[in-house]
């Protein structure tokens, strides 16, 4: 039972669930919550790829993890490195067959653009100053406009993807001035280590910035209404604020580590903010 555990946390459940929300989530958006088949498919399209590419990112940072997360489960030995590559390969045969049954358009999407940005990313991207934060970002929003592909809107999704790119590219440039000094041990070139915590935290308020004023140009312009407005100034304004005001005085790693996990949070706000806004209407 322990052991099974440990396979599962190699697959990041959290992050799976998450995920899975997000479609349940644009499928309500797109009114397409009633269409089961195509829900369903969306939903086993992603959490696959998101498991097999979690599974692989943590081969590849193997060395890198056993200064900044020790407790990984390929860096404990709870899995054995050759058991997270079969369940990777696995994992994105699985996801692939799966978007294949979409619309051509959706599997176009996940096969011919996520797939392999995901590995890629893995493999060349990861340590690269501000391409590789992107990548990550791109294949977040990637989902949406998946999603929107698979129920034939691609338009509805247009947004949330600009909106969840922008969060996500921002909490990876978080997430390595958290993680500077293990991939200055292994040799990343991230943003962070290649220019500082000083200048990251400036590339990481002109961001916030951006996101925090271009998330509310739909409501001002009546795309969206007052239930998005709440939502969105709750879940993504504040903390978009308290990150801006907090790295003015002094950014640390300490700080990045808190924020980070607040633009996780953060990010499925911001997503909640169109279904309130879809659901109130």
């Amino acid at each position: 039972m322990k052991s099974l555990w440990h396979h599962l946390e190699l697959l990041r459940p959290l992050n799976l669930v998450t995920s899975a929300f997000a479609m349940i989530v644009c499928a309500s958006i797109m009114d397409g919550i009633c269409d089961t088949k195509t829900l369903l498919l969306t939903i086993l399209v992603v959490v696959c790829y998101n498991a097999a590419a979690n599974a692989y990112n943590d081969i590849v940072d193997y060395k890198i993890d056993m200064i900044n997360r020790p407790r990984r489960p390929l860096v404990t030995g709870a899995v054995k490195i050759k058991t997270a590559n079969i369940l990777s390969t696995i994992l994105f045969i699985a996801g692939s067959l799966f978007a294949l049954i979409l619309h051509p358009w959706a599997a176009f999407i996940a096969i011919g653009l996520a797939l392999p940005t995901l590995i890629i990313y893995s493999k060349i991207l990861k340590g690269t100053p501000l391409i590789g934060n992107a990548a990550v970002a791109a294949m977040l929003s990637l989902s949406f406009i998946f999603a929107g592909a698979a129920f034939g809107k691609i338009e509805t999704m247009i947004i949330p993807a600009c909106l969840a790119f922008g969060l996500t590219f921002v909490r990876e440039l978080v997430k390595d001035m958290a993680d500077i000094e293990g991939d200055s041990i292994a040799g990343l070139n991230t943003f962070p280590v290649k220019v500082g915590l000083n200048k990251s935290a400036k590339i990481v308020n002109v961001g916030a910035l951006i996101i925090g004023i271009g998330a509310l140009i739909p409501f001002f312009y009546n795309y969206y209404g007052f239930p998005y407005l709440l939502v969105l100034v709750l879940g993504v304004e504040i903390p978009l604020a308290m990150i801006v005001f907090s790295f003015l005085k002094r950014p640390a790693i300490k700080q990045a580590k808190r924020f980070s996990e607040v633009l996780k949070f953060s990010t499925i706000a911001g997503l909640m903010a169109f279904f309130m806004d879809n659901y109130v209407r």
